[in-house]
């Protein structure tokens, strides 16, 4: 699984990871559809940010879209629980 790093954008994985935030917490809508939109709106960026459509692009910028959504939940957990690891020293 170590390959899958290889496609990782790191502006597309921010800019997704800031329009999750904002769908999250500012509009009405069902958290179920956050992970669909960042990964086409990775998809979109990746080709914006590699100047041009390819596949290599749209996967880079979904992975990188879907990547934004598991950091998330990390800051997440991290910052709930006060540890990354569920049940760890605080």
């Amino acid at each position: 699984m170590g390959f899958i790093t290889e496609y990782y954008i790191p502006l597309v994985l921010v800019a997704c990871l800031v329009v999750g935030y904002l769908m999250k917490n500012f509009m009405p809508s069902d958290n179920k559809w956050i992970p669909l939109t960042v990964t086409i709106l990775g998809a979109v960026l990746g080709c914006i940010a590699t100047k041009g459509i390819t596949l290599e692009a749209i996967v880079a910028g979904a992975v990188s879209g879907l990547a934004s959504t598991g950091l998330h939940q990390l800051f997440k957990q991290f910052i709930d629980n006060g540890s990354i690891i569920k049940g760890g020293d605080k």
